[in-house]
């Protein structure tokens, strides 16, 4: 029997430039126990990252709901998309939702446009995008009404003069979740990429994988901890989300998971080969 010699594997991992990339490698196995070379690159994915057709394979795992910036309109009082008093677009009004929905796209466009530059001419990229399904309502997302939950937490702590209510008014989180019809619309409208094969992972219940009021508030802290930092400061962090947790533990998303639905939609891609 013929030996096949397993090729070498050059893996980079990429994140924004603050990110602190030796807290990762200390996490992966000693070199001589992995048939793989490693590299960190920093700098946003919505950009170029690699030199044209050097990728083989690109993948990105619940990182695209992440958009690179707040519309302005957000924090604008005299734009129909103010979104004084919220954190995010879940129940906000329509005009708040579009101005996050247009951000996504524009975004995710950009993305698509880096990464079919930089994959090779047989080249995958595999993408597992957290989302909802099509059709749902925003308030029915798992992480929006949680998302819901933070911010009202913060205007209670405005109202009784812990902090400045105008800081609430411009602070959003600059998270947006697709839905499948959404996201195959902006990869078709890309031109250089075609689907292979797209459909959504069900069964990834975040009260089934933390099911416990407690794993949800640490989780969810870890999600938001930085944004929340920069904007307020650090000291109302543990005041908040004490609060955060007595919410949770009263809300519809614990008394009533079932009713409070999220999926990773799967997309394998590949470059259009023209003749």
């Amino acid at each position: 029997m013929v030996n096949v010699k397993t090729p070498e594997f050059q893996v980079f991992f990429n994140d924004l430039s603050h990110t602190d990339f030796n807290a990762l490698f200390a996490l992966l196995p000693p070199q001589s126990q992995r048939p793989y070379f490693v590299a960190g690159v920093p700098g946003s994915f919505y950009g170029n990252l690699f030199p044209k057709a050097s990728l083989n394979l690109a993948y990105s795992s619940c990182a695209l709901c992440w958009i690179s910036d707040l519309p302005p309109e957000l924090s604008d009082k005299t734009s129909p998309a103010y979104n004084g008093g919220r954190i995010h677009y879940t129940g906000a009004s329509k005009e708040v939702a579009q101005a996050y929905s247009c951000q996504y796209k524009k975004d995710i466009k950009s993305f698509l446009v880096a990464r079919s530059r930089e994959l090779a001419e047989d080249g995958l990229m595999a993408l597992i995008v957290p989302g909802v399904p099509d059709g749902f309502l925003d308030s029915q997302a798992s992480t929006g009404s949680e998302f819901d939950l933070v911010g009202s937490c913060l205007m209670d702590m405005a109202r009784e003069g812990r902090i400045k209510e105008e800081d609430v008014d411009s602070f959003n989180l600059p998270i947006y979740y697709t839905t499948p019809k959404e996201l195959e619309e902006i990869i078709r409208s890309n031109g250089e990429l075609k689907i292979e094969k797209m459909g959504t992972l069900d069964g990834v219940d975040a009260h089934d994988t933390m099911p416990d009021l407690g794993s949800r508030v640490l989780y969810l802290r870890a999600v938001l901890e930085g944004l929340i930092r920069t904007h307020f400061g650090h000291q109302i962090l543990d005041e908040l989300f004490d609060r955060y947790s007595l919410k949770l533990a009263r809300s519809s998303f614990i008394l009533h998971p079932q009713t409070h639905k999220s999926i990773m939609i799967f997309t394998l891609l590949t470059r259009h080969r023209y003749m």
